[in-house]
C-alpha cells in the first residue's frame, strides 16, 4: 500500500516514492520556494512569506529536533530528490481556545506540483506511524482553515475528526484531533 513505511533510520523515513528527512540550512532555497507562493500560503498564514520568514521557520524546524526529539521533515521525490513539501510535529505554545494541552501539533505543507498524486497522504500516513511509535498513543492535533478543503479531507481521511471550531488571530479555524 502506498503510505507504508519501507524503513525508517533514527528520524529519516521512506516510502515508496518518497524520503522525508530532518531540514538542513541549505534547504533554505527550496523551503522558500515553497512558502513565497501564494497559493501555498492562502489557507496557513494568508500571505506568502519572506526570506525572513521562511529562515526563521527553518530555525524552528531544526530547533524542535534538538529541543524536543521530534520536528517536521523535508519531504522529497525518493527517485528524483525533487522538493515535494514538509511535513511534522510541533509545540508552537500557540494561545488558542480550546487549547492544545501539550499535544504535538501536526501541519503539512506540499509545493503546487506536488499535489493531487497522493504523496500528501502517503508522506501523512508514514509521519503519523512515526508519530505513534514516538508519542505513546498521545493525541495529535492539527488545525486547519476551513476554507481548506482539500486539507480537510486530507485528516479526515488519515482518521483525525474534527473537535473545535474557533479562531486564531483573527481567522477561523477548524481543530482536528486524532
Amino acid at each position: 500500500m502506498i503510505g507504508d513505511v519501507v524503513s525508517t533510520v533514527s528520524d529519516r523515513i521512506e516510502t515508496d516514492r518518497l524520503t522525508l528527512s530532518r531540514h538542513r540550512l541549505d534547504d533554505f532555497t527550496d523551503s522558500l520556494s515553497m512558502w513565497s507562493d501564494p497559493e501555498i500560503a492562502r489557507h496557513i498564514s494568508g500571505r506568502p512569506s519572506t526570506a525572513e520568514d521562511v529562515w526563521s521557520r527553518l530555525l524552528r524546524y531544526v530547533g524542535h529536533w534538538q529541543a524536543l526529539g521530534y520536528g517536521y521533515w523535508l519531504i522529497r521525490e525518493k527517485d528524483t530528490g525533487r522538493f515535494v513539501g514538509e511535513i511534522g510535529f510541533a509545540d508552537f505554545k500557540r494561545e488558542i481556545d480550546p487549547p492544545f494541552d501539550g499535544a504535538p501539533e501536526m501541519g503539512w505543507a506540499l509545493c503546487s506540483w506536488a499535489q493531487g498524486r497522493g504523496y500528501a497522504f502517503e508522506a501523512l500516513n508514514a509521519a503519523l506511524d512515526w508519530g505513534r511509535a514516538r508519542f505513546d498513543g498521545a493525541h495529535v492535533v492539527c488545525m486547519i482553515s476551513p476554507l481548506n478543503a482539500p486539507s480537510i479531507r486530507l485528516a479526515e481521511r488519515a482518521g483525525f475528526r474534527r473537535y473545535a471550531e474557533t479562531d486564531y488571530k483573527g481567522s477561523p479555524t477548524l481543530l482536528f484531533r486524532l
